[in-house]
C-alpha cells in the first residue's frame, strides 16, 4: 500500500530520546514508518501505542508484542491511553502530514490532481465530507473557513461564488468546485491557490485544529518529567500552534510568573525548528514543507 516515506523519520526519533523499557506514542501511524524505528530502538520492556482514525492503516499493524495499534482519532488519546492502563509515558511523535496513500487514493477527495467526489475525511465514517461543507454550511461561515484555514484574501468572494453556484446546481465533484473557483486561480499560483482552498475545506472536515489542540493539550498532562515531544507540521497554522504551546503550554496570551517574576511554563525547547535536508526534499517531495519542533516536558 503506497504510503509515504516518513519525513524526517531520523529526527523525529532522535528527538525522543528512547529509553529502552520505556513508553512511547505514534499518534499519526499510518504507514508505520515512524513507529517501526521506534521499535527498533526499544528494549525488549518498551511498549509503543500508536493512534491512526483512518481504517486503511490498519492494513500497516506491526505484529510485536510490545506494540498496540488504536483505530481512533489522535484527540482521544488520553481516553485511551487510560484504557490500557497508561497513565505516563516518555515520548510522543506527531506527523501532521495527510499520507501519500491518501493524496494518491482519487476517490479519497484529498488531492487537487484528481476530479473527484468532496470528501477529504481521515476517518471514512465521519458524517461531514467536503461535499457537505461547500453544499450546506452559510456564505459567513465559508468565508471563515477560506480566510482561517486557507489564509485567503479573496476568501469572502470565493465563500460568494460557492453560494451562487450552488443555487443551481449541487457540486460534487472537484472538477466541479475548480472551474466555479477558475477566476481566483491566478495564472503561475493555480495549483498553490487550489491547495490552499482545498487545505482550508480538509481542516474542516476533520476538525484538525481543535484536535491539534487536545492533542498538545494532553500530551503536556501524560508526559513525564524529562519526556519527549517531537511534532512535524506542515503549514503555518500548525506550526504557530506547536510553537507557542511550547513556549507558553497555552495557544493565546502569556503564561503566570511564578513569585521570583519567572514563567511557569510545562516545555522547554530542545535544539532549533528542524528542516528537511535538500537531499530528503529530492527523494520525498512531500516533505519540502514539513517543520520538526522538539519539546522537553519540565
Amino acid at each position: 500500500m503506497g504510503y509515504h516515506s516518513p519525513v524526517m523519520l531520523e529526527e523525529a526519533v532522535t528527538g525522543l530520546n528512547i529509553k529502552n523499557d520505556g513508553v512511547y506514542v505514534d499518534v499519526t501511524f499510518g504507514g508505520g514508518g515512524h513507529s517501526k524505528e521506534i521499535l527498533r530502538q526499544l528494549g525488549p520492556e518498551g511498549k509503543l501505542i500508536a493512534f491512526d482514525q483512518d481504517k486503511d492503516a490498519i492494513l500497516n499493524t506491526i505484529e510485536d508484542s510490545r506494540f498496540i495499534l488504536i483505530n481512533e482519532n489522535f484527540k482521544f488519546m488520553k481516553r485511551f491511553l487510560k484504557f490500557h492502563n497508561i497513565n505516563i509515558v516518555d515520548g510522543v511523535l506527531a506527523d501532521f502530514g495527510v499520507s501519500s496513500h491518501q493524496f494518491d487514493k482519487p476517490e479519497r477527495g484529498f488531492s487537487i490532481r484528481f476530479d473527484s467526489y468532496l470528501d477529504m475525511r481521515m476517518d471514512q465514517e465521519a458524517s461531514v465530507s467536503a461535499k457537505t461543507i461547500i453544499n450546506e454550511y452559510d456564505e459567513s461561515d465559508l468565508k471563515n473557513i477560506f480566510k482561517n484555514y486557507g489564509e485567503l484574501r479573496m476568501a469572502p468572494a470565493i465563500a460568494r461564488s460557492i453560494v451562487e453556484a450552488r443555487t443551481r446546481r449541487p457540486i460534487e465533484t472537484s472538477l466541479q468546485l475548480r472551474k466555479i473557483l477558475e477566476r481566483y486561480l491566478t495564472r503561475g499560483r493555480q495549483n498553490k491557490t487550489l491547495a490552499q482552498i482545498y487545505q482550508a475545506i480538509r481542516i474542516e472536515v476533520n476538525n484538525e485544529i481543535d484536535a491539534l489542540k487536545r492533542f498538545l493539550t494532553d500530551a503536556k498532562d501524560i508526559l513525564k518529567t524529562g519526556g519527549r515531544l517531537s511534532v512535524i507540521s506542515y503549514h503555518s497554522l500548525e506550526d504557530r500552534l506547536v510553537k507557542r504551546f511550547i513556549r507558553n503550554g497555552m495557544f493565546e496570551g502569556e503564561p503566570q510568573r511564578d513569585v521570583f517574576g519567572n514563567y511557569k511554563v510545562p516545555f522547554k525547547k530542545i535544539g532549533k525548528l528542524i528542516i528537511p535536508s535538500k537531499s530528503e526534499i529530492k527523494i520525498n517531495n512531500r516533505a519540502r514543507s514539513a517543520k520538526l519542533r522538539i519539546a522537553e516536558k519540565l
